[in-house]
């Protein structure tokens, strides 16, 4: 929407903001719920986040180390992840008690009540029942600080337990001296190799009174030197009653000298004196942006919002500037800031387009780091976490964050560097990449998660389009451009939405509503509205502004219940739309193109009344690193990025009034009903370019009952659009997959006999759409199944017969060529149509723990001349280790006595309820079945 009366611009001295905004900032919100945030002590993107642990199994609730719910503490630990969905960190454990120095997490542990608990911005406190002992801690940007008020005489022991939550590779502790040690963690848990190193300074003496390790040596309390995969070490000492001990941790990601250097940060042991000094950096921070209202819980709220999206990035390099790179050499930063933790997946949408009005200088500071990580890792950062790539997620969105950047004139970075890195992402032929730039689309057959992946490639492909036309790169624009169009070729016209394509046509049954693998964390609503580089043509896609309207309409108010299986991230629902995860946090927005902004102000309204509390449970889903809170910050003050990459803002009616200060020191006003579209935006001119580019033909999509057919099988053609001729061509076996037959014009249905594969593509005028190619089997039998147990609908191969058509699943079983069946064992009766010798069986198991997929305990062989009487053939037995975490696919086969039978049984039993070790735990395994074969 647009309005034409001008922002007003008020001018401020660098004394902007005088009020103590940190005293409204709830650290407890989201620590309840499903928020998976954390409430302890941290400076605005700080390398420390210290702060309680109340989970160390790894739970899905338990990602940040802490959950309201809980009433007992293990220890206070230094880092911390805010709102992710996958459990790291927790590195550097700490935790006082009294009495003899237990090593046992479960005998140290100490139940605690909310009742005496505090935080604020940069302070944590705690009272720990067990040892009737205070804590207090507060922080610096890499030094955490520990208070410990013990209320009864005795012995005091200080823990330090570096098996606590992730797994622990190798630890060292090093005895400086009776106050000082220098710690290294190096653990693998989300991030696979991770480095933490810590110089730990006590206030009084302390001394090794209890050792627990596994090294070739067994370490005695004498010992200076300690190490090991298990390593946990007491430290203690005698105090009084009321005595404080204070504990200073400095953390490195380099080496031993960082941490001593990065302790000059903290001088002295003045425990109020750093945590108001915490106080003023949360300030300064919090004060860029000022909202009146006279509603004291929805100012928390939004302060606490504002506090969360300034959590991380994490500064990542000690004060020297050293920083450990991708490659896990040591480097060193010059002229920029390196820094770890980003969610590009979430925070490409709301953070780091709020960023670019509040933080231009970190904008900068974080493009550089991905700069850095291109050069020094080999690719552009997806879901970086402690200089580890974790490829968790989808895309490549740190283009995204550079385009957008690039697009508003912030400066501090090497543009043609930075898209040197986005098209060397972009041309990689990983995770659908390759599928991707070869068909235009992504199906079902090259990649999991095929429709989002191709609408999420296809945005960051105009991003890069972006930056060309800013660099006036002609040839990179146009490639860019076309490839950006690409989902026009999932978008499906008769039920007007992003539908899975398989095998060349469309995938059926489908339903709207269904969350499976051809999706990311959701189903189809979620993803038929993200076109954001192209909203004029989504909605001429949908018919027009009507049919749009009326499908957003559909979506809001249609029931929220879905289908297919369980996700936990599709939460604070409106019809289908979900607040809760992020796909959908931009189509409220979208009424505002289609000239109805009231629906815009009123769903948004409805979100921020409703979605956001002042409480433990106040976030509707994951915090997801700034990005659920970032959302509500922008929208409350009227503005949101619906595209990044194009520099302006969509607006709609301020929740509040604000005064944004900028780093310049200039203050911009946001009074309700002005002209925001530009607003804080100084967008690049370039000059004129003649940048067209071409606009793609849609694919056309090839109908068939299925993929593989026992003795011929009917196949149609159709195109979308109405004007374009469909031509197509065969390969048949034995010509090496080529073409034996040249491109024909497509009329009427036509019949194949054996097995074969066509290609096919739309032409209209001099336009031609890429060449889709189809595969199609002929069965190498007659034979037929009759599956005694019930497969999930998600996990079905094509259906009963996709076990026995020939074609066998990859390890990448989300692609969906395995039958999947949980709680229950597996059995099926496979007819020969006729009494034939039998001399080998087999059936191939798929493994992949993580997604709770176990092989089977045992699987057993039978044969039969009549369907009634049954002989055991052979039991094979399962010997791959559960835990073994990478995904594993065995042939259980066996040679059997030539034996004349009809029927085979194959009967698999389940694994059963998922044991304490596993992050599932309780929850039911899974057996992954794809191909039975008969010699």
């Amino acid at each position: 929407m647009k309005f034409s009366l001008p922002f007003l611009l008020l001018f401020a001295s660098t004394a902007i903001f005088s009020q103590n905004l940190s005293q409204s900032v709830n650290p407890f919100i989201g620590t309840g719920g499903h928020g998976h945030t954390f409430p302890g002590a941290t400076l605005p993107f700080g390398m420390v986040q210290l702060s309680p642990d109340t989970r160390i199994d790894g739970s899905w609730d338990g990602c940040s180390g802490y959950h309201y719910s809980d009433s007992v503490i293990y220890g206070f630990s230094h880092s911390h992840l805010n709102g992710t969905g996958v459990s790291d960190f927790g590195d550097i454990m700490l935790m006082p008690t009294m009495g003899e120095p237990l090593l046992n997490n479960k005998e140290y542990a100490s139940v605690f009540s909310h009742d005496n608990e505090k935080a604020s911005a940069g302070f944590y406190s705690v009272k720990l029942d067990k040892y009737n002992i205070d804590v207090a801690l507060t922080a610096t940007t890499r030094v955490g600080l520990h208070q410990y008020t013990f209320h009864k005489s005795g012995q005091a022991n200080i823990i330090l337990d570096l098996n606590h939550r992730d797994k622990l590779l190798m630890g060292e502790v090093r005895i400086i001296d009776n106050k000082t040690i220098e710690v290294l963690r190096r653990s693998e848990a989300w991030a696979r190799d991770q480095y933490v190193y810590a110089r730990i300074e006590f206030s009084k003496p302390m001394k090794v009174t209890k050792v627990n390790n596994n090294a070739f040596a067994p370490a005695k309390t004498t010992d200076t030197f300690f190490a090991g995969s298990i390593l946990a070490l007491g430290f203690s000492s005698e105090v009084k009653q009321g005595e404080k001990i204070s504990v200073k941790v400095a953390l490195s990601p380099t080496g031993y000298q960082g941490a001593r250097q990065n302790m000059s940060e903290l001088k002295g042991w003045d425990f109020a004196k750093t945590k108001k000094a915490a106080e003023a950096a949360w300030n300064k921070e919090l004060s860029k942006i000022e909202i009146t209202t006279p509603d004291n819980d929805k100012k928390t709220v939004f302060y606490t919002a504002l506090y969360h999206t300034m959590m991380q990035p994490n500064i990542a390099q000690d004060i020297d500037g050293k920083y450990r790179g991708r490659d896990n050499q040591i480097h060193v930063a010059e002229g920029f800031d390196y820094y770890s933790v980003f969610s590009l997946w979430d925070t490409f949408r709301a953070a780091h387009p709020l960023y670019t009005l509040i933080e231009k200088k970190r904008t900068a500071d974080f493009i550089n780091t991905f700069i850095k990580q291109y050069e020094q890792g080999g690719r552009l950062p997806v879901w970086e976490l402690a200089s580890n790539e974790t490829d968790c997620m989808i895309g490549y969105h740190s283009v995204s964050v550079m385009a957008d950047a690039m697009a508003k004139g912030i400066k501090g970075f090497d543009y043609e560097k930075a898209f040197e890195a986005a098209k060397h992402s972009a041309m990689q032929d990983i995770y659908g990449l390759d599928a991707y730039k070869k068909n235009s689309f992504i199906s079902i057959d090259d990649e999991h998660e095929s429709v989002s992946k191709t609408l999420e490639y296809a945005y960051d492909d105009w991003c890069i389009a972006q930056m060309a036309q800013l660099l006036h790169k002609k040839d990179d624009y146009q490639y860019f451009m076309v490839r950006s169009q690409s989902w026009k070729n999932i978008f499906d016209t008769e039920t007007l939405s992003m539908r899975p394509k398989q095998n060349g046509g469309w995938k059926t049954p489908f339903d709207q509503r269904e969350i499976d693998n051809n999706f990311t964390e959701g189903n189809s609503w979620h993803y038929s509205f993200f076109v954001p580089q192209d909203i004029p043509g989504m909605i001429d896609a949908y018919g027009g502004n009507e049919k749009f309207e009326m499908k957003l309409d559909q979506m809001f108010n249609d029931g929220s219940q879905t289908t297919g299986r369980e996700q936990a991230d599709v939460t604070g629902l409106i019809g289908q739309y979900a607040q809760g995860n992020e796909p959908s946090h931009h189509m409220a927005y979208l009424y505002n193109f289609i000239g109805k902004p009231e629906k815009t102000n009123e769903k948004i309204r409805y979100i921020l009344d409703n979605f956001y509390k002042n409480a433990p449970d106040g976030l509707i889903g994951n915090e997801d690193c700034g990005q659920m809170s970032a959302w509500y910050v922008l929208s409350s003050i009227g503005l949101y990025a619906v595209t990044p990459g194009k520099a302006e803002w969509t607006t709609t009616k301020p929740y509040f009034d604000a005064k944004i200060h900028f780093e310049d020191g200039i203050s911009k006003a946001l009074a309700k009903e002005k002209n925001l579209k530009y607003f804080g935006i100084t967008p690049v001119q370039s000059e004129s370019v003649d940048m067209d580019y071409e606009k793609i033909l849609q694919v056309p999509v090839i109908n068939a009952k299925s993929k593989a057919f026992h003795d011929k099988m009917t196949l149609s053609l159709t195109a979308d659009d109405p004007e374009a001729g469909i031509y197509y061509a065969l390969a048949l076996p034995g010509n090496n997959g080529e073409m034996v037959s040249v491109f024909e014009k497509y009329d009427t249905p036509f019949e194949i006999d054996r097995s074969s594969k066509i290609f096919f593509n739309a032409r209209k005028g001099n336009q031609k759409s890429h060449v889709v190619t189809a595969n199609f089997f002929k069965k190498p039998n007659n034979y037929t199944i009759d599956i005694k147990s019930k497969y999930n609908r998600q996990y079905s191969a094509g259906g009963p017969e996709g076990i026995i058509d020939g074609i066998y699943g990859s390890e990448n079983w989300r692609k969906g060529d395995w039958q999947g069946y949980q709680s229950q064992d597996f059995e099926a009766i496979v007819d020969l149509q006729k009494e034939q010798k039998i001399s080998e069986v087999s059936a191939d198991f798929l493994q992949d723990s993580r997604a709770w997929i176990l092989m089977p305990v045992k699987v057993e062989f039978y044969t039969s001349v009549d369907n009634v009487s049954f002989t055991l053939v052979k039991t094979i037995e399962n010997n791959l280790d559960p835990k073994i975490t990478d995904t594993k696919i065995i042939d259980f086969k066996s040679a059997v006595s030539p034996v004349n039978a009809r029927y085979i049984k194959v009967k698999a039993y389940n694994y059963g309820p998922l044991p304490e070790w596993h992050q599932g735990y309780g929850g039911d395994a899974f057996i992954f079945i794809d191909e039975i074969s008969i010699r």
